[in-house]
């Protein structure tokens, strides 16, 4: 489904990031891997074991380092034509316990690093009248409101982005984000029991969303088969909330 193509993905060195890189590699993507842990991003390669995959330390919050990434790309994967805005944070506290520190933590790395790395990449692709897609990893909590609020309004802000870029990236770059509910994944321990169950009573289906299911819309998304969606959120939440 990905053949030929060559796609940025951030926060690659687990959960969904991870389930993302290696079902591309399997759908014939090449991937460039983005993350802040070094050593979860040679786990990956290991496990991956593609000569189709290569990794890049970045901090997806500082402008500087995604400059110099940036730099990377235009010089060693000029083809690019893919992004995957997958790198965030939940630290799952109210809003009352949030310091202004881990308030601009939240935002630098949830707000900042999509805004940044689209950026990048709309700049790469539109220089040269190229065609690609960004994907936007947003949130059920964007939408329904989240126990932590700082975590619900940077991927409030998520959805915004996603419809401004399509706007302003058109024709040429397609952007849609994605808004899972609550997915087996190591972030999930940070939620609160009461709101896990409050997620599991809405569900109309009783499988549990695994990292493997984001993965798969991502990657239809990232296709051609996704060519008329631009602007669009997709919700996977098991029926959990309707609209």
């Amino acid at each position: 489904m990905l053949q030929g193509m060559k796609i940025i993905v951030t926060g690659a060195a687990s959960g969904i990031g991870k389930a993302i890189v290696l079902l591309s590699l399997q759908e014939g993507a090449e991937v460039i891997a983005c993350d802040l842990d070094g050593r979860g991003l040679e786990e990956l390669k290991a496990e991956a074991a593609s000569d189709k995959l290569c990794s890049f330390r970045v901090d997806v919050s500082n402008y500087s380092e995604v400059e110099q990434f940036f730099a990377y790309i235009q010089q060693e994967h000029a083809a690019v034509s893919g992004l995957v805005n997958n790198a965030g944070i939940y630290l799952g506290r109210s809003l009352l316990e949030y310091t202004p520190e881990d308030i601009g933590r939240v935002l630098d790395i949830n707000i900042k690093g999509y805004v940044y790395f689209s950026q990048g990449f709309g700049r790469l692709l539109l220089d040269r009248k190229q065609t690609g897609v960004i994907v936007n990893m947003a949130s059920v909590s964007g939408q329904e409101g989240s126990s932590d609020a700082v975590y619900g309004l940077t991927k409030a802000a998520v959805l915004g982005l996603t419809k401004s870029c399509a706007m302003n990236f058109a024709p040429h770059i397609r952007v849609n984000a994605v808004a899972p509910t609550m997915t087996s994944t190591p972030m999930m321990g940070h939620i609160p029991a009461w709101r896990q169950q409050e997620y599991l009573e809405h569900q109309l289906t009783p499988e549990p969303l695994l990292a493997e299911d984001i993965a798969d819309t991502v990657v239809f998304m990232l296709s051609r088969k996704a060519r008329a969606y631009t602007g669009a959120t997709f919700d996977i939440n098991n029926g959990c909330y309707l609209r």
